[in-house]
């Protein structure tokens, strides 16, 4: 799924991406029209082509460089690539109500998909027009048509040989077809042009063949389709066509025809054919016609590109794909090299898959610095890491929940949580690959409150006890030591599945002890932290729900809310290979 992050920035890189544009085609504005109609070729093709799928490459040769540096461009693509998004968004959907955030995207979606639709079935009205009066055309085997045609293709050393076909209808003369072409030719229309307009017009259809001005209008119109929206993607349709006929009539100049003999036959098929050109044809009267004959009798023909306008087009065409690329390879290892540089990492550390059957697992982190992992994933590994819920976590592959691991890895030092989860993010990141990213999204969310007739919580003791600080969560039963209300709130996240934050206003530290019959599918996320001890007996078979029970038994209670909450987005991962 698209997110609107995504697509907003996807918008704005290919918006800067046509400003770009317009400025190269206004420094080859005396050069020839078939290199201004090939950068707007480009721009319209950049709303295919998101910079992210580039900088994607690139990430994949990330991984062989050990060393991060950013340059000033890769700079300039970070920034350039989210200048609204991240800020603007969230600011939304803080402000916006809940009903309106949750109905909004599916309200946008129903507009793009009938926008959609319109232009959609704009384009197959005028194609299946132009096709049925194909189909009712008749080939042309002999006569001045044909034999100027073929003149005509061998002169300009066309590749391609145009089917002729005489068409009753009085639709103007134009190619047909994307790949296998077709020139419908009014059958009256040969008596009211003398040879030289007939081979005039001619030159011009060939031309368009030539140039597969017909591919290049189809994918325009996949633009126009997908982007209907956006007052760019329009300006760029009229771009295209004013410069492809630009185009065209020079090479038509250029292939010897005379300029008052050209435009005359422009001129006398605009009063012979009396249907409004194609949208899905290459004819001979498309854009500006008044500007079209001032130019074609002016003969006005641009210049050749010379070597600093040729150094020009290289260096803008290189930029615009390797600078994404490049960006992609520097940003990629970022993550890595980080981990590899400033946050710690294990001493000895042994990744194996584990194949069994067993669905036990099991999580645990003994003194000195030790942790033992059995029958765990990569999904959960994650969550430990950067400390997420199951709901924050997003992207990866289907794999990701269903891959098991044995892990065994050893820390020097002290059994610091927050040193052993940074040790965590450089173990995925080495054996595993992982790369991510972090976003913003709307989600519902509990809030913990105190309930109506007050809290009932036993203050912990204020010596120094050795289990301070220590939290036990097995299924369906919670014990927490000297535990704060956020770190209730923290421990009720991975429970319920949802991010639960602490509302209550009361502050020190309590001893929590909550029981519970679990909904299918509430397991903890691990079993025991800090005392080397495996989790605690299994849960009774009847009792409250964890709702009802944290009324009963701690005077708290969890109310339903939406609110921003942090998403973390896997961009890449592999599956560990033993060792």
């Amino acid at each position: 799924m698209i997110s609107i992050n995504s697509l907003v920035n996807h918008l704005w890189q290919s918006t800067l991406f046509a400003a770009i544009v317009a400025l190269l085609a206004l420094a080859l504005q005396k050069n020839q029209a078939r290199w201004r109609a090939r950068l707007w070729l480009a721009a319209s093709m950049k709303f295919l082509v998101p910079f992210s799928v580039l900088a994607g490459i690139g990430s994949r040769f990330g991984w062989c460089s050990p060393r991060v540096a950013f340059t000033a461009l890769s700079i300039f693509i970070d920034q350039a690539s989210q200048p609204l998004a991240p800020r603007f968004i969230q600011r939304v959907a803080i402000a916006a109500p809940a009903t309106t955030v949750s109905t909004l995207p599916a309200v946008l979606l129903v507009l793009w998909f009938c926008g959609f639709a319109a232009v959609l079935y704009r384009w197959w009205r005028n194609w299946f027009a132009v096709r049925a009066a194909a189909r009712r055309a008749v080939p042309v085997e002999e006569g001045r048509e044909l034999q100027a045609l073929r003149r005509i293709e061998r002169s300009a050393a066309s590749r391609r040989r145009i089917t002729l076909l005489a068409s009753a209808g009085r639709l103007e003369p134009g190619v047909f077809g994307v790949f296998r072409n077709v020139l419908l030719w009014p059958a009256g229309i040969s008596a009211h042009l003398a040879d030289p307009q007939l081979e005039a017009i001619l030159a011009h259809e060939v031309c368009h063949v030539r140039r597969r001005d017909n591919l290049a209008a189809a994918l325009h119109m996949l633009v126009e389709a997908l982007f209907w929206f956006h007052p760019l993607v329009w300006w760029l349709g009229a771009r295209l066509v004013d410069e492809r006929e630009k185009a065209c009539d020079e090479e038509v100049l250029l292939m010897g025809s005379r300029p008052e003999v050209y435009a005359e036959s422009i001129l006398k098929t605009c009063r012979f054919y009396l249907e409004s050109p194609r949208l899905c044809m290459a004819g001979v009267t498309g854009s500006d016609l008044p500007k079209r004959i001032e130019r074609i009798m002016a003969r006005r023909i641009g210049r050749q590109l010379d070597l600093g306008r040729k150094l020009l087009l290289a260096a803008a065409g290189i930029a615009a794909v390797a600078g994404p690329i490049m960006f992609g390879v520097a940003s990629a290892p970022s993550v890595r090299a980080q981990s590899q540089t400033t946050a710690p990492a294990f001493e000895v550390a042994s990744v194996k898959p584990n194949n069994s059957d067993d669905r036990r697992t099991m999580f645990q982190i003994t003194p000195g610095g030790r942790v033992n992992c059995t029958n765990i994933s990569p999904k959960t590994l994650i969550t430990m890491a950067y400390g997420l819920k199951p709901n924050q976590l997003s992207g990866g592959p289907n794999w990701l929940d269903s891959v098991k691991y044995d892990i065994d890895a050893k820390a020097e030092g002290p059994d610091d949580p927050e040193k052993l989860k940074l040790m965590m993010q450089t173990l995925l990141a080495d054996r595993f690959k992982l790369a991510i990213h972090r976003e913003t999204k709307e989600m519902p969310i509990y809030e913990l409150v105190a309930g109506k007739n007050g809290p009932k919580l036993v203050a912990a003791p204020e010596s120094g006890d050795q289990h301070k600080g220590q939290f036990r969560l097995g299924r369906g039963q919670m014990n927490l030591s000297s535990a704060s209300m956020p770190d209730l709130a923290d421990s009720l996240s991975r429970i319920v599945g949802r991010n639960v934050y602490d509302r209550t206003g009361i502050a020190g530290t309590y001893e929590i002890k909550l029981e519970w019959t679990p909904d299918e599918g509430q397991f903890p996320e691990f079993k025991d932290h800090g005392d080397g001890k495996e989790g605690s007996a299994a849960a009774p078979e009847t009792g409250p729900s964890i709702f009802a029970a944290l009324q009963e038994q701690l005077g708290l209670k969890l109310e339903a809310a939406k609110g921003p909450v942090e998403v973390v987005v896997i961009d890449h991962i592999e599956k560990a290979s033993e060792n």
